[in-house]
């Protein structure tokens, strides 16, 4: 490890290896109820779920759906986990959800992997089968409805089939939806996310169409060519609620700011870059409005850059002048904010892209890498799994997780914990390479 930030590692040894293709990832979630984060990690025909002390808690060999690219494979897309988890029925008790590659939702008890029960639904006409869940509260309900989705089997694959359903309507077998649709705007490789917008205690359903927890559309937004990034945070502290950051691809190349009421405003960069990947964060000491990091696009010698909550070009820089001279020029991938130092700004994490190899911790405005991590990772995860709020780096390592963490005293230990956020909780567990 080099850099002025420093790291502890711990390591998980697994059943299976990440070093054969790109299906199956990472979500954490406390599955045994002890009050400690555990990780759920799916692989081709595998679920298992790990302590972080190392301990292997279950693991099932099933026919779980995955993909890899979802623009040709269909959804969940490159590293989608493919499985949810949540109380679905209010006992107190994770249970898992997954869909396997019969379009069958099935539920598993979230401490013992064991099965509790499963439904086969029919996909929409149009559609090989179904390919994404996410767990929702469409009803004010609590984690109780399900949100399903689909590509449509022919050509250019994007997940424009969607429908609602109630959890415990499917557990007594009843197959009618609370509503379905066929024109869903959806992003190009990923699967949709949900999100409770406007602080109702319901989510929308999050694409370049928002819905509303009925299903109807709120928002439409005017995309020139397709989306290829999705990210939800409260980026403007004077809008109520919380926006959606959306990148586009095409000849606009747009970065939009979305609120639940419409565009609060789009723009691009002067050359017209491809914004490609966002992180969204506070990475100044401006503490009222966020900021938008933009990888772009170029396959050497990328040209992040910055537009504040405003959407005013706030910074740029080509990545080649400050990355290590080692490093590779195809530049970073896989990017997430994230809370390391426990002082009130975001940093970044990202791995080396196009290979399985080091991670880096890096300041958003400048690109100036605070901690490089020698390592092989082919997936990179990043979330509160020891409980303090700031977050650790998850990394699978072929048939090892790393968890590095921040040995240092928290400056700030009071802070309430990140998964007391519901968008965050609902980000952690839908993520994908284009959305971490």
């Amino acid at each position: 490890m080099a850099g002025e930030l420093t790291a502890e590692i711990s390591k998980i040894p697994l059943e299976i290896s990440f070093a054969q293709g790109n299906g199956g990832s990472i979500i954490a979630t406390d599955v045994d109820n002890n009050g400690s984060y555990d990780l759920i990690v799916t692989e081709r025909g595998y679920i298992g779920a790990y302590a972080t002390n190392g301990k292997l808690l279950w693991s099932r060999r099933l026919d779980i759906r995955l993909s890899e690219h979802a623009e040709i494979h269909g959804l969940p897309g490159l590293h989608g986990p493919g499985v949810q988890a949540g109380d679905i029925n209010g006992d107190g008790k994770i249970e898992v959800l997954f869909l396997d590659q019969e379009s069958r939702v099935r539920v598993l008890r979230g401490d013992t992997g064991q099965d509790l029960w499963s439904i086969k639904l029919e996909p929409p006409s149009g559609a090989k089968q179904w390919e994404h869940l996410v767990i929702a509260n469409f009803r004010g309900k609590g984690d109780r409805d399900l949100l399903l989705q689909a590509t449509n089997k022919m050509g250019y694959r994007m997940g424009r089939y969607i429908g609602a359903y109630s959890l415990e309507s499917l557990q007594a077998g009843k197959r009618v939806p609370l509503w379905q649709r066929d024109d869903f705007g959806a992003c190009a490789h990923s699967g949709a996310r949900v999100a409770d917008l406007d602080g109702d205690g319901r989510d929308e359903v999050l694409g370049a169409t928002i819905l509303s927890p009925e299903g109807n559309i709120l928002v439409k937004v005017d995309i020139q060519g397709h989306l290829d990034s999705l990210t939800v945070a409260d980026v403007r502290s004077d809008f109520p609620g919380l926006e959606v950051v959306m990148l586009e691809e095409g000849i606009l190349n747009r970065i939009f700011l979305v609120g639940h009421g419409g565009v609060i405003w789009n723009t691009a960069h002067k050359k017209r870059l491809e914004p490609q990947n966002s992180v969204v964060g506070h990475f100044t000491n401006e503490r009222t409005n966020m900021q938008i990091w933009c990888r772009s696009r170029q396959n050497t010698y990328q040209t992040p850059f910055v537009f504040n909550g405003y959407g005013h070009l706030f910074a740029e820089y080509i990545m080649n002048d400050v990355i290590p001279p080692d490093w590779s020029t195809t530049g970073i991938e896989e990017i997430s904010p994230i809370h390391w130092t426990g002082k009130k700004h975001h940093l970044a994490c990202a791995k080396e892209r196009h290979k399985a190899d080091d991670v880096t911790i890096f300041d958003p405005i400048s690109g100036r890498f605070m901690l490089r991590i020698h390592e092989k990772a082919s997936r990179l995860y990043v979330a509160d799994i020891l409980g303090d709020w700031r977050e650790e780096i998850i990394v699978a390592n072929e048939n090892q997780l790393h968890i590095y963490s921040n040995p240092q005293i928290n400056p700030r230990p009071g802070q309430p914990p990140l998964w007391s956020q519901p968008h965050y909780r609902r980000s952690k567990m839908t993520w994908n390479y284009y959305n971490p």
